[in-house]
């Protein structure tokens, strides 16, 4: 189990309509599965007076993190949309960072990436929780394999302790065990699932 405190944020990641909902357009198997032991967390955490910060992906209509624009996904997660709108079951209301809004790959909670340049640029969430004294961050959420990976190991990056809550995450496995490999991948950089 996670102890929170008021030097620990928990990061609610993407458990949004597109990635949780079984309709959306990226449907992460067993994604709506992580959403009652995030909510129990949620409580968890308020209770001992941490942060709670969602992300979302919140990228425009026409993208190159698109596959019709030549990216590797389905359109998903459009700012504005219902797929973009976190899962209504969740209770992560409060703080929220939103990613990919100038169509670039979202992928970490802490960085954006030009599809087209590679150059990359940060999030507002590095500055946010180090103004607000964190030095130990639990990541829950979707995709293991793509967003909840990147944000740990930049988390790591940053000098967070990590602490990943593995019932609180699932993978989208577009090859089989890329969700196995992220969670090698997580441990290798220093974070613990718990």
């Amino acid at each position: 189990m996670v102890t929170y405190d008021a030097r620990t944020a928990l990061l609610v990641v993407d458990v949004q309509n597109d990635f949780a909902d079984p309709v959306g357009s990226l449907a992460v198997p067993g994604g709506a599965d992580v959403i009652p032991v995030i909510n129990e967390n949620v409580r968890a955490a308020r209770a001992a007076g941490a942060l709670v910060v969602a992300t979302q992906d919140w990228h425009p209509e026409v993208t190159p993190h698109f596959a019709a624009q030549g990216g590797l996904w389905p359109v998903h997660c459009v700012g504005g949309t219902w797929g973009a709108e976190l899962h209504p079951e969740l209770r992560a209301a409060g703080e929220v960072v939103r990613k990919g809004a100038g169509g670039d790959d979202g992928y970490s909670a802490f960085s954006e990436r030009d599809p087209v340049s590679g150059e990359s640029s940060s999030t507002p969430l590095e500055v946010m929780l180090k103004a607000r004294g964190i030095e130990h961050v639990v990541v829950s959420g979707l995709a293991t394999d793509y967003c909840v990976v990147e944000t740990v190991v930049d988390a790591r990056v940053a000098g967070f302790e990590v602490d990943v809550v593995r019932d609180a995450i699932r993978a989208v496995d577009l090859e089989p065990g890329d969700g196995d490999r992220a969670i090698a991948r997580m441990r290798d950089a220093g974070a613990e699932l718990v």
